[in-house]
């Protein structure tokens, strides 16, 4: 028998799927937009950028900025009752409509 993989970007073919004139790296604007600290932000997972990724569950939920962690921004997001923090490129954030 074969042991199934269960990496963290298994079963995400239709999930992390771009568009066909989407494909390819993100543009400049959207690798370096930042974001000020109590800003919602919404999850968008850019499947052509590896770094920085969150895990495949918290695709499409909208957090707050917490902080920043080098390039990177600290996004807290409720799942369920619980608050997580999570550490997130800003490559797979997208700015919300204020």
């Amino acid at each position: 028998m074969v042991r199934r993989s269960k990496g963290t970007r298994s079963k995400t073919r239709q999930l992390m799927r771009k568009r066909p004139r989407q494909r390819g790296s993100p543009s400049a604007t959207r690798v370096f937009q930042t974001f000020e600290e109590g800003e919602k932000a919404s999850i968008v997972i850019d499947p052509s950028v590896h770094k920085g990724q969150p895990h495949r569950r918290f695709f499409g939920l909208t957090g707050t900025i917490v902080g920043k962690q080098g390039s990177a921004y600290l996004v807290e997001v409720r799942t369920g009752n619980k608050k997580k923090t999570l550490i997130v490129g800003p490559e797979h954030l997208k700015k919300q409509a204020a």
